[in-house]
């Protein structure tokens, strides 16, 4: 299954607002968009629930592109997606090697890196009857990647599979192959940040960075800054309309994220808006640093 480039561009024009795009940088893409040469893009799926995937597809919108059926046609150089592409088995792996073979590619990882056993604990595919380990995989496909992009805290942080006792000793993307990455953490991220990863890379345009790897234009504020709650009186019950939250563990006062102001299902809702805390999940702390919810 790949993206349209034509789609692709509808989408950020829809978007340009909340993405931070110029009308330049949609000039910029539509250019990027159209070049046959474009990078090609793989997506790889490791120590995870796949919900990064799931909310990059719930695009929802009263204009189109309306759902993923409708974004998700033709071609933009989406050469691989474990859950989208079309071919199978050693076929799929083929594409894979021929894009390592170029080089230049845009790498996007979806969940952890499993290290424990030397790698066993996770396999990305299999090719001619041998076992390829995620760890390798990963380790591999980063060596010739023109942008690497971690989505969501598994693979950006370690996420929920790094936290307790983590028998299978994950690690981040970064940790994992020592390579630089774009962090876009969220358990899941909103879709947008990640649209918003894409178009900065084909617009080759840089993007800044705080100390653990999130796009400062993204993450850069706390969450509590702009959360219509924050001067209200403190409540101690959850699914009330109003009243802060920060008895009941709300982590907004700690947490950089433009959930209060970007909201999610297309500006429905957000965390916050439907009555619970935010459990900061966009944070490297995310989820071992304090439980949840606490007892009052």
């Amino acid at each position: 299954m790949k993206v349209s480039r034509r789609d692709f561009l509808k989408y950020c024009g829809m978007t340009a607002t909340v993405l931070g795009l110029s009308a330049n940088d949609l000039l910029g893409l539509k250019d990027a968009l159209a070049n046959p040469n474009g990078p090609t893009v793989l997506w790889l799926q490791g120590a995870g629930c796949t919900g990064c995937s799931i909310s990059f597809l719930n695009r929802i919108s009263t204009v189109a592109p309306k759902t993923a059926g409708d974004l998700l046609v033709n071609s933009v150089n989406l050469a691989y997606h474990p859950n989208l592409s079309s071919l199978a088995g050693d076929a799929v792996v083929d594409v894979i090697n021929q894009a390592y073979t170029k080089g230049n590619y845009v790498l996007i990882v979806e969940g952890a890196v499993p290290t424990a056993f030397n790698g066993a604990a996770c396999f990305a595919w299999s090719y001619k009857g041998v076992d390829k380990t995620f760890k390798d995989a990963v380790t591999m496909l980063a060596s010739k990647a023109a942008k690497i992009v971690s989505v969501g805290s598994c693979a950006a942080f370690g996420g929920i599979p790094a936290s307790g006792g983590n028998p299978t000793q994950v690690l981040s993307v970064k940790a994992a192959t020592g390579k630089a990455t774009i962090n876009i953490p969220g358990c899941p991220p909103h879709p947008d940040w990640i649209v918003w990863a894409v178009a900065q890379i084909l617009l080759n345009k840089p993007v800044a960075l705080d100390s653990v790897g999130r796009p400062t234009s993204l993450f850069g504020l706390k969450l509590h800054e702009n959360c219509p709650r924050k001067e209200q009186d403190e409540v101690n019950r959850f699914g009330l309309s109003s009243g802060c939250l920060k008895p009941l563990g709300c982590k907004g006062p700690e947490t950089k994220s433009n959930c209060s102001t970007l909201k999610w299902h297309n500006g429905v809702n957000w965390c916050v808006g439907a009555g619970a805390p935010c459990i900061g999940c966009t944070e490297p702390t995310f989820p071992i640093a304090t439980p949840f919810y606490k007892n009052v």
